[in-house]
């Protein structure tokens, strides 16, 4: 199943995943700081959401663009089901 990003969409997701590595860095930078646990769990836990977000926003695309796919007949080598499937076990995977 191929996924297409492009243009806004794209840009949210590579936004939130830039997002995400700086706060991962940020994370580092503050162990090795020997920061407050506090501080650095609540920085993990924004990078935690930044990546959940970002892997909702490529499923949430990946649905819609199925979806499409299949009203307009264009998946018709692939049983509704399988395609059902196979997204919820991506959707799974994030959960």
């Amino acid at each position: 199943m191929e996924l297409d990003l492009t243009g806004a969409e794209l840009k949210a997701v590579l936004n939130r995943l830039r997002r995400a590595q700086g706060q991962i860095s940020g994370v580092i930078r503050m162990i090795e700081e020997g920061r407050d646990c506090e501080e650095v769990i609540t920085q993990l836990a924004a990078a935690s959401r930044a990546l959940d977000r970002a892997g909702f926003a490529i499923v949430a695309t990946g649905l819609q663009q199925c979806l499409t796919e299949m009203e307009d007949g264009r998946r018709s080598g692939q049983d509704g089901a399988e395609v059902r499937g196979r997204l919820e076990k991506l959707f799974l995977s994030l959960a």
